[in-house]
């Protein structure tokens, strides 16, 4: 398991999580959160290089703005 980072902010029904560095994960990948239940799956990886973003498409039944601050991991 890697850690993502931590939610910023939603957009357009996607949670914008701020990756912790350079390292990112593939599109595809499942997020899960601190207690390992899914959240979505990464859509989209933008943003600069040395600290990118990642878009993550939620879950049936998961609560975007009860994600925002949240730290994110990918299984």
């Amino acid at each position: 398991m890697h850690r993502l980072g931590t939610v910023s902010r939603t957009a357009q029904g996607l949670a914008i999580v701020r990756c912790d560095d350079a390292d990112h994960p593939d599109i595809g990948v499942e997020a899960v959160d601190e207690s390992l239940s899914a959240v979505g799956r990464v859509v989209d990886v933008f943003g600069p290089v040395s600290r990118p973003y990642v878009a993550i498409t939620p879950d049936d039944g998961v609560s975007l703005p009860t994600l925002v601050g949240e730290k994110l991991y990918a299984r």
